[in-house]
């Protein structure tokens, strides 16, 4: 039977990761814990599943997953986060691959996204396909500080999986809107980086643009309520991050100037 080493991600997921950590059973041969120093029982509840964890400060998702790849004993690496949990129809693709050995170096999951418990079909959070198991000898994330993903030669063809991934947004509208603000300040860091001036406009055109592609473009619509209330969020931390991006290069314009 073919082995499998799962790596996670976590800060102060004592809610949530319990729930993660068991879908994972007879499919993780080892679990690969990278955590940013929570400070709730989340190692606690790790160490009850056997775990291996190391503790490092977060600088950016792409490094922080990549390192938890480098930590693995198996080929083959599934990543997951603290706050999914993977389907029965997943689980049973991915303990029939385990069994017939991997044919591939790639696969492809779909995502369900559900926010305050409901699932979301629409916003471009479904399929929302994730590649999420690869050999990393072929493949590994890149080093993107946010919207990191699994990169691989042109030659190799992601092979699809039967069931889903289930990501837990959140379970309140202020912590979807927490994590956004969260994600809009790594975001402003590398939008202060580009070369291209941020005018005093921008970040509302921008942010209006991030309001009409998530409701309209991608059928956040049809979400009803759901939908308007993360189409909305999606303009304000798009708004914030070009904002804060904004703010960062006059900051380092002045400096120099004084320099």
């Amino acid at each position: 039977m073919a082995s499998i080493s799962a790596t996670i991600l976590t800060y102060n997921e004592e809610k949530r990761i319990g729930s993660c950590l068991e879908s994972l059973r007879d499919i993780a041969d080892e679990i690969i814990v990278i955590d940013s120093f929570s400070k709730d029982a989340t190692l606690d509840i790790c160490r009850q599943y056997g775990c291996n964890i190391t503790q490092r400060r977060l600088s950016g998702y792409g490094a922080q997953r990549q390192y938890a790849t480098s930590l693995t004993s198996h080929s083959y690496v599934l990543s997951i986060d603290a706050d999914e949990v993977l389907s029965p129809a997943l689980r049973a693709s991915l303990i029939n691959l385990k069994s017939q050995g991997f044919a591939h170096r790639v696969y492809a999951f779909s995502r369900l996204n559900f926010y305050c418990g409901q699932p979301v079909r629409h916003c471009g959070l479904y399929p929302d396909t994730q590649i999420r198991l690869f050999d990393k000898r072929y493949a590994n994330w890149n080093l993107h500080d946010v919207s990191e993903k699994v990169i691989f030669r042109d030659t190799v063809r992601p092979e699809p999986v039967d069931g889903d991934i289930l990501h837990y947004l959140c379970d309140t509208p202020e912590e979807f809107s927490i994590t956004e603000n969260h994600h809009a300040a790594i975001r402003a860091k590398v939008l202060a980086t580009k070369n291209d001036a941020i005018n005093p406009i921008k970040p509302y055109i921008e942010g209006v643009k991030a309001f009409v592609g998530c409701y309209l473009k991608q059928g956040g619509v049809l979400d009803g309520r759901i939908g308007n209330a993360i189409s909305r969020e999606r303009y304000k931390s798009t708004l914030l991050a070009y904002k804060v991006a904004r703010h960062i290069m006059s900051a380092h314009n002045e400096n120099r100037s004084h320099e």
